[in-house]
């Protein structure tokens, strides 16, 4: 097949880069990123010419996939980063039934993204749309998703209700009315969007709120436990609508990093046990590094020490979103490996969330892929306690745990979404894929700070 897209094979399948989701500031890939990403290109060069396949026929299969993994176990391991790796037989970068089994979808497999986010292009619209069906739809495995929000003024929206919605509109035009669904974003801390919640609900039929508690119109945070976020708890209680999904963790910009992290959270865990808090991010941290839960320390532990402090155990109404914290900590599987294992061991296995932040970083498809294939080492199960990955603990991360949340059955969803008109597009698409492999968010410091003045309107 003659590629149209990328026909040198110049683009990796499964991404390390710097590439930020806009709400923290790009981070340069580290030596031993820089050293996967080499091994990456020289194994697709020997492997496609085993297979007899160009480059780019060979990196758009799974056997890519897999070759892309393999190479990035063997430079964590020479960079004695061994907590984690990627369960990866070395055959499967020739044997397409093999890759298929290791990094392709799992049987019965439902994946539902709880963070997805739409770039709107002005005046393109219809176009913006058509790459996000096809980054999301198209190229990866993904069945739903929610379009969520980055916090804005009231008058100046980087992306509105009515452009999301626009989306949805689009989608059910395409059948899939059950594959997307609405947050509707507050802040209660900015004047107009407490009394704005009763038209999202009313007019555009939201399915959680999503809120920002280190953003203020002012540079100024709240906390959820302060009034203006037991006000908002209780409006949403109210209205019926009882999904608050909290970003937490990433700070960015001028705004209140004491207010990023998670000590609120515990707290109104407690108080509101009818209420669902979706960690979003999970309270991590970039400039973090993770490792065995410490008290004291930021990112995911402020996490963990604020369900300890409050005495909330495993499988509350606290659920840990991995959007952006697994696309970052994708470089470094030791990292990853605390993460999963402290989250899954201190929310509980029922209570960790997968999402993706796409489209910043382009087709989720590299995010499962890697995921698919993701194992926290024997030693460090021993050592802390973490969980196994097995299959049924990896179906849960991926879709079953946010059909609950979200009142949804999955089993129900996946017999819709296997034949509707989407589906039939892909299997279509699917016999000659052209995957872009980029991304789209800012990936130097120079463009984040453009993109921070952008979205400031």
């Amino acid at each position: 097949m003659k590629h149209r897209i990328d026909p040198e094979g110049r683009r990796l399948p499964i991404k390390l880069d710097s590439t930020s989701n806009g709400e923290f500031a790009p981070v340069p890939l580290w030596p031993a990123n820089l050293e996967a990403n080499r091994l990456a290109h020289q194994f697709a060069s020997s492997f496609s010419k085993k297979t007899n396949l160009t480059r780019r026929s060979f990196l758009v299969s799974t056997c890519g996939a897999a070759s892309t993994l393999l190479a990035f176990n063997a430079a964590n391991a020479a960079a004695g980063r061994l907590g984690g790796a990627f369960e990866i037989s070395k055959d499967a970068a020739l044997d397409p039934q093999l890759a298929r089994a290791q990094v392709g979808p799992a049987k019965d497999e439902f994946i539902f993204d709880v963070q997805g986010h739409f770039i709107d292009t002005p005046k393109g619209n219809a176009k913006s749309a058509e790459v996000f069906i096809k980054d999301v739809f198209m190229d990866s495995d993904t069945d739903v998703m929610v379009l969520s929000f980055v916090p804005s003024r009231r008058d100046a929206e980087p992306v509105t209700i009515q452009a999301a919605d626009a989306v949805r509109r689009i989608v059910e035009k395409l059948e899939g009315t059950h594959r997307l669904l609405l947050h509707g974003r507050v802040n209660p801390n900015q004047p107009g969007d407490l009394e704005g919640m009763d038209e999202l609900k009313e007019k555009w039929g939201i399915s959680a709120w999503k809120t920002y508690t280190q953003w203020g119109p002012h540079g100024k945070g709240f906390f959820l436990t302060d009034d203006v976020g037991i006000r908002f708890i209780e409006k949403a209680r109210k209205l019926g609508v009882k999904n608050i999904a909290v970003h937490k963790g990433l700070p960015f910009g001028s705004q209140s990093y004491e207010h990023s992290q998670c000590s609120d959270i515990g707290v109104v865990a407690k108080r509101f046990p009818d209420v669902n808090f979706l960690i979003y991010h999970s309270g991590f941290v970039t400039g973090v590094p993770e490792q065995a839960y410490t008290p004291g320390r930021d990112g995911i532990d402020t996490l963990v020490a604020s369900l300890q402090k409050n005495n909330v155990a495993p499988g509350s109404n606290v659920y840990a979103e991995l959007g952006s914290t697994w696309r970052f900590l994708m470089r470094d599987p030791e990292q990853a490996a605390h993460a999963i294992g402290k989250l899954v061991k201190h929310c509980g296995p029922d209570n960790v969330l997968w999402g993706t932040d796409s489209i910043w970083y382009g087709s989720p498809q590299d995010q499962i892929q890697a995921f698919r294939a993701f194992q926290i080492a024997p030693v460090l199960r021993e050592k802390h306690g973490y969980s196994e990955i097995t299959p049924e603990l990896r179906a849960k991360i991926f879709g079953r745990n946010a059909a609950k949340v979200y009142g949804l059955s999955a089993a129900d969803i996946k017999k819709y979404t296997a034949r509707d008109r989407i589906a039939r597009e892909r299997n279509a698409y699917l016999e000659n894929p052209e995957p872009h492999f980029k991304t789209y968010g800012p990936k130097t410091r120079r463009e984040f700070l453009q993109y921070l003045r952008l979205s400031a309107g």
